[in-house]
Order: structure tokens, then sequence, then C-alpha cells
């Protein structure tokens, strides 16, 4: 498969077809009817109007499940919003799944969106196994709030974020929250290169296809077992050793 010709020119291109009742309902990875999931945002959401609900979800799903590029193996299963809560972390597309997942299960249409990014906050074996300085597939949530689509990137949590001397991203579910361009030192941060459409759920395989492309020495060794490491650790002692982040 030709993944060049996978990006869109725009953010709102629907790939996979879906309608809009799609991003109401259940899907494969995106099990918003699983108990694990009902029982999240039952917890979290509380009463109040939708972007109250959707707020609180956020946030949640930010600090309380930390963001580890490591340790989520590509395997379908692992991707699955509930195995995520379960595991308790998980990287931006399996995060923004679990957001997807407890929006819908807390009544809020939601969709996954995705982008080519470069991403600065990194690590020296990150980009060592990555091979590039390109973080494609990168992965947001669209939520539906007062009859328009918002843009929420719950991935890096914030004790992580503080490790890299970053400012947390937050999110008023008003505008759109998809990255700082520069860290708290004023170097620059995150780069949107292209966008990659929206789906009503992960389109695992085709992430699969082009983690195989882009990043073949990591993507096969996540296909065995996950790759183990600590994320957070690794970027706290670059950083006391006077390691920028790349």
């Amino acid at each position: 498969m030709d993944y060049e010709s996978l990006k869109t020119p725009a953010d709102d291109v629907v790939r996979d077809g879906a309608s809009f009742e799609a991003y109401r309902l259940p899907g494969d990875l995106i099990d918003s009817q699983h108990p694990i999931i009902v029982a999240y945002a039952r917890r979290v959401a509380g009463d109040g109007s939708d972007r109250e609900k959707a707020l609180r979800l956020y946030y949640a799903v930010r600090d309380e499940l930390r963001y580890d590029p490591y340790n989520t193996p590509m395997k379908r299963d692992a991707y699955r919003a509930s195995t995520t809560v379960a595991a308790g972390h998980g990287y931006c597309v399996n995060k923004a799944g679990v957001m997807a997942a407890v929006c819908r299960a807390a009544g809020i249409p939601a969709r996954l969106g995705y982008a080519d990014v470069r991403n600065h906050m990194t690590t020296q074996r990150l980009s060592e196994l990555m091979g590039s300085d390109v973080f494609y597939y990168h992965g947001y949530t669209d939520v539906w709030l007062d009859g328009r689509w918002v843009k929420a990137t719950p991935a890096f949590n914030r004790e992580l974020t503080d490790k890299f001397g970053l400012k947390p991203l937050d999110w008023d579910a008003v505008g759109d929250s998809i990255y700082h361009p520069f860290d708290l030192s004023g170097r620059r941060h995150m780069e949107y290169l292209a966008y990659r459409g929206v789906f009503a759920d992960i389109p695992f395989d085709e992430i699969r296809g082009a983690f195989r492309h882009y990043y073949p020495r990591m993507t096969k060794a996540q296909e065995e077992m996950a790759l183990g490491g600590d994320f957070g650790a690794e970027g706290a002692a670059e950083a006391t050793g006077g390691a920028k982040s790349k």
C-alpha cells in the first residue's frame, strides 16, 4: 500500500465512510459497551452538560492513564479501549481511543482523527527505535459538542510533561486542543505535517501496515512483545543530564 497517498488535505475527511450514528455506537476497538468503559464513564463524567462531562473525561484520560510508547504490543487486542484502561497506560492512538469510548458511554458522539507530526518530546532510545523524527498516525479525538466537532488530545499525562519541561495540554471543550508548538523554554515542540482523516473505530490494520513501513525495526519487535522500558524515566534522566528533547 502507498501510505503517502492516504494523507488528506483536511482534518475532516471521513476515511471509512461512517455515518454520524456510528460515532454513538460501540466498535470493535472502541468498545464503549464494555463494563470497564461504562464504569469508568459513570465514575468520571457525572451530571451536567455534555461539555462538562467531556471535560471531566478528558482530564481523567489524560492524567490517570500514563503515556507509554513502549508497552503496547502491536496486537489488535492491545488497542481495545477496555484493555487500555485495564492496563493503566497507552500512547496517543489507544488513549484517543479510550477518550472516544468513554465519551460514547456517556452519550457524547466521538470519533478518531490521525495526523503525522514532528514531535520533539522524545528520548534517544525511542528516536533510535523509530529511525525517524516523524510520528505517523498521531491520534486525537473528535468530540461532538454544541453541534460541531472539537479536537481533544489526551495523550500526555501531567506527570510526564513535568519531566519533559512542558506545559500540560489543557482543553476547554470549546476550541481545538492538539498540542503546544513550543515547550516552556521556547523550543519547538510539535508540528503537524499532514492529516490522515477521521474514523469511527481505530483503523488498526492500516496503522500497523504504516508502522511496518515507516518503523520496520520497532514494529517487528512490537509484533512479538512489548518493548519494555520507562519512557518517563528516560526523559527525566536526559533532562537532568542536560540532554535536550529531540
